[in-house]
């Protein structure tokens, strides 16, 4: 590759050899080892501290991260990780459960826990998250996109047959919608016709492309059902909430419109009235007779001053009992962050 006539100079090279290698590779180093110091087997977290431009009411943009000062301090910020598996482990039976995977972090500062976090599950209707993403990115550069007009033109099949939690809003046959429509229909309704859509008109390498970028994995013809984990899908909200590949006002307008999700079971129905969530869920069936149910809701909940991401994947043999244990997990999640901010006394194991 031929280096441009600015890096030819001799102390610009030396500069950026410096700053760009030498420089984050040091601070690496110190991370490290100062972050093990104080490593805790039931939780992780990012041994930085994280400053932020603030300005917006969705999403909280990176601008830096520096040492954090006190570990200890934002570890105890963290939900009791043996509370929720309690609250699993006495709800398995009497919920039907198969299994249960969490994921929460605290979205200032970086903490994180996760139970059974690496467990696959069939993604289904979450992947109109990075759907919507591909588009918006492409609306950066052609303000037009959003507006654009594509006719609902194909008959025959529903896609919203297949669902259990049905939409009480579609998209008609023979009408044109516009982009930005359809994102909200696919998104707010979970629109699977909506969603088929903007598919099959969607530019598949920019999808793929933001795949690649946010590091999950590509969905394909080959690829088992269950391969996506809680804790690599929960990376689409994290990007979203520091507006690291979408722009700022994209990534605004991508919460917001998750914050408008018209399912209300879930985490939503864990958390007190007025509580902003912005989220999406997502629901699949399998098995020779349908017995296999899947269901998930993953989204950022916007406590006071304190927004954190949940996600939680289930697997059981009823819809019924997968949202309520989505539910009771939001819940207790809630209740133990609620109780931190109000400077109660909760024993962590």
């Amino acid at each position: 590759m031929r280096i441009p006539k600015l890096f030819n100079n001799r102390f610009l090279q030396k500069t950026i050899l410096v700053n760009v290698v030498l420089v984050p590779l040091v601070i690496a180093f110190f991370s490290g080892w100062f972050g093990h110091k104080y490593w805790h087997t039931h939780y992780d977290r990012d041994n930085t501290r994280q400053v932020r431009s603030g300005g917006f009411f969705f999403i909280n943009p990176l601008l830096e991260c520096e040492l954090a000062k006190d570990t200890i301090e934002e570890e105890e910020k963290l939900p009791s990780k043996d509370k929720i598996i309690e609250l699993i482990k006495n709800k398995t039976k009497d919920y039907k459960l198969a299994h249960v995977s969490v994921y929460f972090r605290d979205l200032n500062n970086g903490p994180w826990l996760g139970i059974n976090e690496d467990e696959k599950f069939a993604p289904a209707s979450l992947l109109k998250v990075p759907l919507m993403i591909s588009w918006l990115k492409e609306a950066e550069k052609n303000q037009q996109l959003l507006s654009t007009k594509i006719e609902y033109t194909k008959s025959g099949d529903d896609y919203n047959d297949m669902l259990t939690i049905i939409p009480s809003r579609t998209i008609t046959l023979g009408n044109k919608y516009s982009v930005d429509e359809l994102i909200r229909s696919m998104i707010v309704y979970s629109d699977n016709n909506a969603n088929t859509l903007l598919f099959k008109n969607t530019d598949q390498r920019l999808l793929k492309d933001a795949y690649r970028i946010l590091g999950v994995d590509i969905p394909s013809a080959d690829r088992p059902a269950d391969y996506l984990s809680v804790k690599s899908y929960a990376s689409f909200f994290r990007i979203l909430f520091n507006a690291s590949y979408l722009n700022r006002e994209m990534s605004e307008k991508a919460l917001k419109i998750l914050s408008e999700t018209e399912f209300s079971d879930g985490i939503v129905a864990g958390v007190p009235p007025g509580i902003v969530v912005a989220h999406k869920f997502g629901e699949r069936v399998a098995g020779a007779n349908n017995e296999i149910k899947q269901l998930h809701d993953c989204g950022i909940v916007y406590y006071p001053n304190e927004p954190y991401l949940l996600c939680v994947m289930t697997r059981g043999d009823d819809f019924r009992f997968l949202d309520d244990i989505i539910r009771d997990v939001s819940q207790l999640v809630f209740k133990e962050m609620d109780a931190h901010q109000k400077g109660l006394s909760i024993g962590h194991k």
